[in-house]
């Protein structure tokens, strides 16, 4: 589990170091930063993935992600840190702007400076396990003595998509794997031609697809070998006296919905926008294949606000077998998920440009140190 998450130097997050729970809420007005913490999280599993300089890339450069308010310091170098605190594994990464060369038309390219995988709650030289600085990796062995294992990684190559190994460099391969089984979920298509809504070959799926396309078997796969009393449960919940309908016929997979009422059972086409997405989050949340960390980018989109607190009672859930980030402007939404005992509810306000926590002064906020460059 996440305990903190960290973030300097990014875009309205100047400073940001914030303790995490079970079941996370994150919300705050218009223009706050709820989604740069989103940003921030998909930046962090980015490194995992070798992607988190073209992530930076495409979101306009390193010109456009930087945070643009004045430094703390004059001449304070270019710096955009990320980190977080887990109950394994801590792990922190800063990038920044490259020495210029003539020869070269990267010079504004972000580079990595340094990375580091520690463990315990603060980087201290005795807890440090893993140090990247510039091309240069060491891994420390038998708790002090410290071995070379990379002189020449790229500037743009994140250490674990380059030296992850069982048997060299174990800590970085557990934490590359750990950060890479984090799910992400923020924008379900339910247009008329979206593909939850088209029939598809089935196989076991205990992971729903991104975009939703294999909701049919990710239904099936939850009744098979999933927590099947609670799929019919949160249905129910949300839609009383109705029933899930898989269509398995031909190997070709889709799903519908039983009503009280009617005479036969209404297609993923008939559905309504709403009760479409409802399942689909259905489907992501009660996944048998529960991931360490689970992150929902407003998940109150396009339903109707009767529906909210069944979501609450749903991300509960879920929020039992894998930790949850919810990032969320929907009242209703948040005060049926503030019930829950394990909810640790952060309203962020933006103050001279920068993004704060509601109530989490500095000396109220975790302890935490960045590796020097």
């Amino acid at each position: 589990m996440l305990n903190v998450l960290a973030a300097a130097g990014y875009r309205s997050l100047r400073e940001l170091i914030v303790p995490l729970g079970s079941l996370n809420v994150i919300t705050g007005p218009n223009g706050s930063g709820k989604s740069n913490v989103y940003r921030a999280l998909r930046l962090l599993a980015d490194t995992a993935r070798g992607g988190v300089v073209a992530s930076l890339a495409r979101e306009g450069g390193v010109d456009s992600t930087l945070w643009a308010g004045p430094p703390k310091q004059a001449q304070e170098p270019v710096s955009l840190r990320l980190g977080f605190h887990g109950t394994e594994f801590s792990y922190a990464i800063d990038l920044g702007l490259p020495i210029p060369r003539a020869t070269s038309a990267f010079n504004r390219d972000p580079v990595i400076k340094t990375e580091a995988i520690w463990h315990g709650a603060v980087l201290r030289p005795s807890s440090l396990l893993v140090e990247r600085r510039g091309a240069i990796v060491r891994i420390r062995r038998d708790g002090a003595d410290w071995d070379l294992v990379h002189q020449h990684l790229q500037p743009f190559e994140p250490m674990m998509d380059s030296i992850a190994d069982p048997q060299r460099a174990a800590e970085v391969l557990a934490l590359r794997e750990q950060i890479r089984s984090w799910r992400f979920y923020d924008q379900f298509r339910t247009d008329a031609e979206a593909p939850a809504r088209q029939a598809h070959i089935g196989t076991y799926t205990p992971v729903l697809a991104q975009d939703g396309r294999d909701l049919a078997a990710a239904m099936q796969t939850i009744l098979e070998i999933g927590d099947a009393p609670a799929l019919a449960q949160t249905v129910a919940d949300a839609f009383p006296g109705s029933a899930l309908a898989i269509d398995c016929a031909d190997t070709r997979f889709s799903v519908g919905l039983r009503q009280d009422g009617l005479q036969r059972v209404l297609s993923a086409a008939e559905l309504s926008d709403g009760t479409l997405r409802y399942l689909l989050w259905a489907a992501a949340l009660l996944t048998p294949r529960p991931p360490q960390l689970m992150i929902l980018n407003e998940p109150e989109s396009s339903l109707h606000p009767d529906l909210l607190p069944a979501l609450a009672r749903l991300i509960g859930v879920a929020a039992k077998q894998t930790q949850v980030i919810v990032v969320s402007h929907a009242s209703r939404l948040i005060a049926a998920l503030e019930q829950n005992p394990a909810c640790h509810s952060m309203q962020l306000e933006k103050i001279s440009g920068e993004t704060r926590v509601l109530g989490l002064g500095k000396l109220d906020r975790p302890a935490w140190k960045w590796l020097s460059r």
